[in-house]
């Protein structure tokens, strides 16, 4: 704790020497992050691919490099006009007084990532908070250790670690790494460990990002078209394994159309993840071992298990559906993170409605189906991070919209200018001005006691 104690010291004292960084520092720093993606794109490939045991090459170029330059590249194209001052429209009692809004940088942002997309998911929050102006430290996760000590070895090649600092560690780093008096702290990861790294942040009033999971809930009207649906929630449910915070999480669907869906599910994985290979497996032991257990209590509990692909000696395990899920089970209490799609029958969209509102608020929300009027309904009767319909993880990636929770997935959002926003202080002017220069008509002299006959006319004025 000392050692990490005189690291944020450090960082802080060079902070202060430069608090105020010009947008060509903010931008040649964003470009040295494009930079070592590009220098190292093939080895970080390689080294995810170690931690996952398998993970496609292509996934991680389009889920992680991708997303990587294409969140720097915005932030360089967009950072001038994000830091202008922003003019506040005075009252005409005020006038030709002038009020403005500056964004300036907290200081020094602590970012806690986790492994499942151990690059995008510590890079582009940093690259929001350099373009905000501010100095970084990153902890990485301990469960994709290949990936986070090859990160740490090439961040420090390309950054100083003043501006862009690194530390590795177990959970004992982790929870210390939270307990610091940081200007800004970023957690990204389960909603348990959400509430222990806002309990430490709490200690020090550090404001607080959280990106937590949520069980992301699919609903499928009763006019959608079942095949594009299925294409599409199956691409969202496997990619990486599963393995995304804003993966479908489970599917609620009129009774009649289950048998349907359940056709059109197995044929949309069957031709886009037949070859195991093109299959993330579970980051760890531990991973797998907690998906069979998800099965089997709900198995133990009346639940039927369908297997979405052949079974594989290539796969560690065999992406299932379920259905006839008791309420109770466990994955239907917990967020799977994995191949595992319970299939949930209700009676109507407003039966849906009320099971995702007996719930925590989810990160996201997929509806697919033609009736806007339907649409528009869920929108406004439930709360989510977000809703997306007629496709499944796309909100995800684009930097234009804020990413990010509600309740128990998460507060705050980045991304694009919201992540800007989110590491930057903004700052209130107000430069009183008095009118043609008089000062007995500036600012509040005219509410200045002794009161009289004027204080009343303005009072009434005011009112």
């Amino acid at each position: 704790m000392n050692a990490l104690q005189l690291q944020l010291e450090d960082l802080q004292q060079a902070f202060a020497h430069d608090p105020s960084p010009s947008f060509a520092e903010r931008k040649e720093r964003i470009e040295r992050v494009i930079a070592m993606i590009d220098k190292y794109e093939e080895n970080l490939c390689k080294v995810v691919h170690a931690d996952f045991g398998n993970r496609h090459y292509v996934e991680t170029r389009l889920t992680e490099l991708a997303m990587v330059r294409q969140a720097a590249k915005y932030a360089i194209k967009h950072l001038k006009s994000w830091m202008k001052m922003r003019d506040i429209s005075m009252p005409m009692h005020l006038k030709p007084s002038k009020a403005w809004v500056q964004a300036q940088p907290k200081g020094v942002v602590g970012i806690i990532s986790p492994w499942n997309y151990p690059i995008q998911l510590a890079l582009i929050p940093a690259i929001s908070a350099i373009a905000a102006g501010n100095r970084v430290w990153l902890k990485l996760s301990e469960r994709s250790p290949r990936t986070s000590g090859y990160l740490a070895t090439i961040i420090g090649e390309f950054f100083h670690p003043l501006e862009l600092c690194v530390t590795t560690g177990g959970e004992d780093v982790a929870r210390d790494f939270s307990e610091l008096a940081f200007d800004h702290l970023f957690f990204t990861g389960s909603t348990a460990i959400g509430k222990r790294v806002m309990r430490a942040a709490a200690e020090n009033l550090t404001p607080l990002t959280l990106e937590l999971g949520g069980k992301s809930p699919v609903v499928i009207n009763q006019d959608a078209n079942l095949a594009d649906a299925a294409t599409r929630i199956i691409y969202g449910k496997l990619i990486n394994g599963g393995q995304t915070c804003v993966a479908p999480d489970y599917i609620l669907i009129k009774h009649e159309l289950i048998p349907e869906l359940k056709n059109a599910l197995v044929k949309a994985a069957e031709t886009l993840f037949k070859d195991p290979s093109e299959l993330t497996h579970p980051i760890d032991q531990e991973q797998l071992s907690r998906w069979q257990q998800l099965v089997s209590d709900a198995t133990s509990k009346g639940a039927q298990v369908s297997p979405l692909l052949p079974e594989s000696e290539n796969r560690p395990f065999t992406p299932v559906i379920l259905t006839q899920v008791a309420p109770h089970s466990l994955v239907m209490q917990e967020e799977v993170f994995g191949p595992i799609l319970p299939i949930i029958g209700v009676s109507s969209q407003e039966d849906a409605i009320e099971f995702i509102n007996s719930k925590d608020h989810p990160l996201s929300i997929y509806w697919f189906g033609k009736d806007k009027k339907a649409l528009r309904h869920l929108i406004s009767k439930t709360h989510s991070g977000s809703v997306t319909a007629n496709d499944t993880l796309l909100q995800a990636g684009i930097e234009q919209i804020p990413f990010g929770g509600i309740g128990a997935s998460g507060m705050g959002a980045y991304h694009g200018q919201a992540g800007f926003d989110t590491f930057s202080h903004f700052k209130p002017t107000l430069q009183v001005r008095g009118l043609l220069g008089i000062k007995a008509w500036m600012g509040s002299k005219l509410a200045h006691p002794p009161y009289n006959k004027t204080t009343e006319r303005l009072l009434r004025w005011l009112s």
